[in-house]
């Protein structure tokens, strides 16, 4: 049996413990399209940068390929050819930038940054943009869940709809405490878009655990996606952990009297639910508040997601949802253009 565990900071924690008992919850990926413009020929590929782009450049690249076509003079096609890249570099120019980092020392969004979604906290995993640049948050989908404690299948079981606010906190323990540092936007669900799309692969509806929340613009110069105390991640796990491999993690469970145990590392049991997550075994295990929060491997990948607390066949072991199936169903499939995890500025330490 495994537990998922978006903690109710107003409920007392024996009441939070015994309300977690249910199920738990699990990804593949995009290449850009490039695209090249020879002066010294006059040839002009379209490509998909070009097909998205603004009518001033669709309209010069398009007159450029016509006097191509139609055997111009060449001084006329290098003319409209260098028109078509000028109306390029133009749109480039014009094309949103990405943000500005806070420095990891003073940011107060970071993954393990606490998330709070209609009185359900959870942590942050990493930071993630878009093509528009925009700055999201990743967590675990169960911390928007809108049903019982025992609905757990995310092909099921009823969720928050998109477009729920989201308070951003800091600090907060059992005795009180932390304050609100931000708020965003839930934008994707793994559960609301397998549910869409009918999904029926029990692995999949059982581990794909993972939602997306978009930070308000307001708050972009706060963040910094570096994780605290073990720095990274430097990129997304390109394969699997092995089992007997050390990972290191950040949780912040406000159900907690401290946040001594914040960091933490532990060790890689097995894999489950067809590749989709892993068992993961620490010191101090994962307790309800704790969803979502990022691991990273022993080279400081990101590759897991927190998801579930294991009563059995492995008690006291954590299912980890793997982080690269996660965001690649995302980027499939929740129509955010470019959606890509953010490596940390600071090195890993682990």
């Amino acid at each position: 049996m495994t537990t998922p565990w978006p903690s109710r900071p107003h409920l007392p924690l024996a009441v939070a413990l015994a309300a977690a008992l249910g199920l738990a919850l699990l990804s593949p990926a995009h290449a850009t399209e490039s695209r090249t413009t020879s002066v010294a020929t006059g040839s002009v590929t379209p490509s998909a940068d070009e097909r998205q782009a603004k009518p001033g450049v669709k309209k010069a690249c398009r007159k450029a390929r016509k006097l191509k076509r139609q055997g111009a003079p060449k001084a006329k096609v290098r003319k409209a050819v260098r028109k078509c890249r000028q109306a390029k570099k133009r749109a480039k120019q014009r094309a949103p930038q990405p943000p500005r980092w806070a420095a990891a020392s003073s940011a107060t969004i970071t993954p393990g940054v606490q998330m709070v979604t209609s009185g359900a906290q959870c942590i942050a995993n990493f930071v993630f943009l878009d093509a528009q640049m925009r700055v999201h948050l990743g967590y675990a989908a169960h911390c928007a869940s809108s049903g019982s404690p025992d609905q757990t299948d995310g092909c099921s079981s009823p969720t928050l709809p998109l477009g729920t606010r989201v308070r951003l906190v800091q600090g907060e323990t059992l005795v009180g405490g932390g304050g609100v540092v931000g708020n965003g936007t839930l934008v994707y669900s793994s559960w609301t878009t397998m549910q869409r799309r009918g999904v029926t692969d029990r692995h999949t509806c059982a581990a794909n655990d993972f939602a997306l929340v978009r930070v308000d613009k307001a708050d972009w110069g706060k963040v910094n996606p570096s994780v605290p105390r073990w720095g990274g991640p430097t990129r997304l796990a390109t394969g699997d952990v092995s089992p007997g491999e050390t990972v290191h993690t950040w949780g912040q469970s406000s159900l907690r009297l401290t946040t001594t145990f914040s960091a933490k590392s532990g060790t890689v049991v097995s894999g489950s639910n067809g590749g989709w997550s892993w068992e993961v075994l620490t010191l101090s295990p994962g307790i309800p508040g704790d969803s979502g929060s990022g691991f990273l491997d022993s080279r400081g990948q990101a590759f897991g997601t927190l998801s579930t607390l294991n009563l059995a066949p492995l008690p006291g072991t954590n299912g980890v949802g793997d982080l690269r199936r996660e965001l690649a169903f995302a980027q499939r499939f929740s129509g955010i253009s470019g959606l890509r995890l953010v490596p940390g500025t600071e090195p890993f330490t682990g």
